[in-house]
């Protein structure tokens, strides 16, 4: 009996806590929307540079490769940044 009433305390106590986490600010969701857009623009760019790309095959790949590691680099930069703001 005492271990159930335990358990439920913990369960309750536990829900209660997960709610710790803030809100994103306005500014902040407003940040993460911008990061996006951005992120997709210059997606968009890259594919049609890539598309148009006249050198060689070895530097179109090469200038591709450098693209995709480019935003790869600016999504986990941009979420680490949205992860960072909802836990401040």
């Amino acid at each position: 009996m005492k271990s159930s009433s335990l358990l439920v305390m913990l369960l309750a106590m536990s829900l209660s806590l997960s709610n710790v986490l803030a809100e994103e600010s306005l500014t902040e969701k407003l940040d993460a929307q911008t990061n996006d857009a951005t992120r997709t623009a210059k997606k968009a760019v890259n594919r049609a540079q890539e598309a148009t790309c006249t050198d060689s095959d070895i530097e179109c790949l090469k200038q591709k490769t450098k693209n995709r590691a480019n935003e790869a680099y600016d999504v986990t930069k941009d979420k680490a940044s949205e992860i960072k703001n909802k836990i401040d």
